[in-house]
């Protein structure tokens, strides 16, 4: 157990800060608080596949150098767990998981890392005759067990399919999940834990994030904009949301997702750190609301799950050739792996959503095709004539 003399509690006194913090418990993520108690933290994740181990710790060592508080990791099988294992002993840095689908690898990567996200949207994947809660309360377990920290992450591209199969509403699906999964841990007596509810649309972002404030007052909220895209627009929406939520006090450690080559994923962090200084200074360089203007292209955040590198090269492909329809107001999303991917490129006009050798083209939400990664554009650029003619 880590006394509390030891946990990392920064800039809350400071006379410079012009917002006023939310008051929140602490969560403790091994030596660091994540709360009203401590300073606004900031998280990325490894683009590098987990098995890369050395490419991984380069990663890892290139995001805490630039100040990365937290670092997330995918974890989906077991030689993943034991690629980690590795990663644990050359990196010092505080590290999160992401289970995915797999929540039983939670007592596998426990031991190697601070805090556990899991999505409540994909508890249904595996053993599904297993009740969700009964889940939940196997993670919390492993989580007691080794002093652990959980994010409960609500994503709008991967709801649980059995919430949204009651309500249309995405807002509402999202909230419900939160609200349902909060009290299974209360229940269980478990409160080291945060909440993230996080969308590719800002307005979104604030709006769920302004009612989970209410809803839970206690418990620290993680900022993001999920599928943000590239710059310099993912910082554009990004900032909209943050710069809105961190000025009411919302908002207690945030995570900025770009879409971005290996080598540039230290700059989440520092478009993260810009934006806290920013309103933390009282500079705002964003707007109220986040009007979408003309063409409107989503991309996830380079990750470890992007089923193929060449998914980042594709997206600047993608936004190089939709430069001459900036003004059609179309929604293109440009995905890269299976996590919210299904989801994503169902709700917008075209989607792709990237495979290991294919790229899967949707016309809303119906499937085109399937297509090689030198035909896709010219054949998205087709769809978007079509679309575009037909309108």
């Amino acid at each position: 157990m880590v006394h509390p003399s030891e946990l990392t509690q920064i800039g809350t006194n400071s006379n410079a800060l012009k917002i006023t913090r939310r008051k929140t418990r602490s969560v403790r993520v091994g030596d660091l608080i994540i709360g009203s108690e401590s300073h606004i933290s900031t998280q990325s994740m490894c683009a590098t596949k987990t098995q890369d181990i050395d490419a991984t710790v380069r990663q890892i060592k290139l995001l805490q150098e630039h100040g990365a508080d937290i670092i997330r990791v995918a974890i989906d099988s077991r030689k993943d767990v034991e690629a980690l294992a590795e990663i644990r002993k050359q990196v010092t840095a505080r590290l999160v998981v992401d289970l995915q689908e797999s929540y039983k690898l939670a007592k596998s990567v426990a031991p190697y890392v601070q805090k556990i996200r899991y999505n409540p949207g994909h508890l249904y994947h595996h053993e599904k005759n297993v009740p969700v809660h009964e889940k939940v309360a196997y993670i919390v377990g492993v989580a007691r067990e080794h002093d652990l920290a959980l994010r409960i992450g609500v994503n709008f591209g991967s709801l649980d399919p059995a919430l949204a199969g009651e309500e249309a509403d995405p807002l509402e699906v999202a909230l419900n999940s939160a609200r349902e999964h909060s009290g299974y841990l209360e229940e269980l007596g478990f409160t080291n834990y945060v909440i993230s509810l996080k969308s590719s649309d800002p307005n979104d972002v604030m709006d769920i994030n302004l009612r989970a404030a209410e809803m839970f007052p206690e418990i620290p909220l993680h900022l993001g904009v999920t599928e943000a895209g590239m710059l310099p627009m993912g910082e554009i929406k990004t900032r909209i949301a943050f710069e809105n939520l961190l000025l009411k006090g919302i908002g207690d450690t945030v995570r900025v997702s770009l879409t971005l080559p290996h080598a540039e994923k230290y700059k989440e962090i520092e478009v993260a750190k810009a934006i806290i200084a920013d309103v933390h200074a009282g500079r705002f360089r964003s707007v109220p609301r986040f009007e979408q203007q003309g063409l409107n292209i989503i991309s996830c955040p380079s990750c470890s799950r992007v089923e193929n590198e060449a998914f980042v090269e594709l997206a600047q492909k993608v936004r190089e050739m939709t430069q001459e329809f900036a003004d059609r107001h179309l929604t293109i999303a440009v995905m890269g792996c299976r996590v919210n991917g299904p989801g994503e490129t169902d709700d917008a006009d075209l989607g792709l959503w990237c495979a290991p050798s294919h790229v899967n083209l949707k016309r809303r939400g119906e499937l085109v095709g399937q297509f090689s990664y030198d035909e896709i554009v010219s054949r998205l650029k087709q769809e978007i004539d079509s679309l575009t003619t037909s309108s």
